[in-house]
């Protein structure tokens, strides 16, 4: 169980990656391939996209035929998509081999949250479940300066080459070493569905929470760092690089702390909300100093990265409302939750990108920015609704 549960969380660290690095690959796919920061933002929305529109069935799947077989295979689609991306000659191809990529990196979460929920006492799922979030972010970390270097190196397609193979061969450890837990048996004459779980009004404002509490992070980390920091203020990859891996380890912390955090708050609650409005604090600030001094702005994304880390412990605020029998269900219906959010994000985003002058160069980013403020002030309105409830 412990070599398949650290063959999953290695797939996450992928996932990871995979969601951030078009923020590096930005600049030479434009060059390379005419892609614009519109189109580079609709495929890394089409990636969340397809990531969450997976999830529904991935829950079905996790519940009825578990995590070994569901991992495995979907991660042999990404692998494809990898593959497809390394060869991509127009913006198109971008577009689709990220959906690809999105569909196999979809299932390595939750089914790690499924091997937790079914193995381990309720009271460890917080910690481990921001554990792993934190130990996927090393992904991020990857996917700044160390892509940079590796561009620079070998190219960009060898580079995606590389990361084709290390993924297949992830999916195939999955399949050798993963080991389903014991399933879990439904009340008496009760099946369950997803309606069941919608008609639970406790659950309402975590799915709020998680609509927004990993968006802001996902939509500037995963791209818009990169076009904001070479437009208005002429970072180059390895500049870009450089500031994304500073994210990338506010992030690692940042999931680091919320599990011991929880203990210290006796609750779940108030510390999602205060770390949240520290994350809304700092999305304003990076609204209002767009033009400022670059160091400014990435002390503000370094806020945001660390208090925005909240994923894991707003998942294990929702899963303890959760049924046993609905556990598959349930955790990927709070990740489709978390996830749908981001890739409408990016794809409206790309809009504002397009539509609003660039005159300063910083209007266009500023809009964005205030966009991720105004929606995750609203998301962390409606969670003071929300009970409290530790394991």
């Amino acid at each position: 169980m412990h070599i398949g549960l650290a063959c999953l969380i290695f797939a996450y660290v992928l996932s990871q990656f995979y969601r951030a690095f078009l923020a590096v690959l930005a600049p030479v796919l434009k060059a390379d391939l005419g892609a614009t920061a519109a189109d580079l933002a609709s495929a890394s929305g089409y990636w969340f996209l397809a990531f969450a529109l997976m999830q529904i069935p991935i829950g079905e799947a996790l519940d009825r035929v578990g995590p070994r077989l569901t991992a495995s295979v979907l991660l042999g689609i990404g692998a494809a998509g990898a593959a497809l991306f390394a060869a991509a000659t127009a913006a198109l191809h971008i577009k689709i081999a990220m959906i690809l990529i999105g569909i196999g990196c979809a299932p390595v979460l939750m089914a790690s949250y499924f091997v937790f929920a079914r193995t381990y006492s309720a009271a460890l799922f917080g910690t481990l479940a921001a554990a792993t979030v934190g130990i996927g972010s090393f992904g991020n970390i990857a996917s700044s300066l160390p892509l940079s270097a590796a561009i620079e190196a070998f190219g960009w397609r060898a580079t995606v080459w590389g990361l084709t193979a290390i993924t297949a061969a992830t999916a195939l450890a999955i399949a050798l070493f993963t080991r389903n837990p014991a399933p879990a048996a439904a009340p008496a004459g009760e099946r369950g569905s997803l309606l069941d779980l919608l008609r639970m009004p406790t659950l309402w404002p975590i799915f709020a929470m998680m609509a927004v509490c990993y968006t802001p992070i996902a939509g500037l980390r995963g791209f818009w760092v990169g076009p904001y920091f070479a437009d208005v203020h002429g970072y180059d990859e390895a500049g870009i690089g450089a500031v994304g891996l500073w994210i990338g380890i506010a992030m690692v912390i940042g999931n680091f702390a919320y599990g011991p955090a929880e203990r210290l708050f006796r609750g779940r609650k108030a510390l999602i909300f205060w770390g949240n409005a520290m994350t809304v604090l700092c999305l304003f600030g990076l609204w209002g100093l767009a033009t400022a001094p670059p160091w400014i702005a990435t002390l503000c994304l370094i806020g945001i990265g660390f208090f925005g880390a909240s994923f894991g412990i707003v998942m294990a605020h929702g899963r303890a409302f959760l049924p046993a029998h609905l556990m598959g269900r349930g955790v990927t219906l709070l990740n489709l939750c978390g996830i749908v959010p981001i890739g409408i994000a990016q794809i409206v985003t790309g809009r504002i990108h397009q539509t609003i002058p660039p005159d300063p160069p910083a209007a266009p980013f500023a809009a964005i920015f205030l966009m991720f403020a105004v929606t995750t002030a609203l998301g962390l309105f409606a969670y003071l609704w929300s009970q409290d409830r530790a394991d």
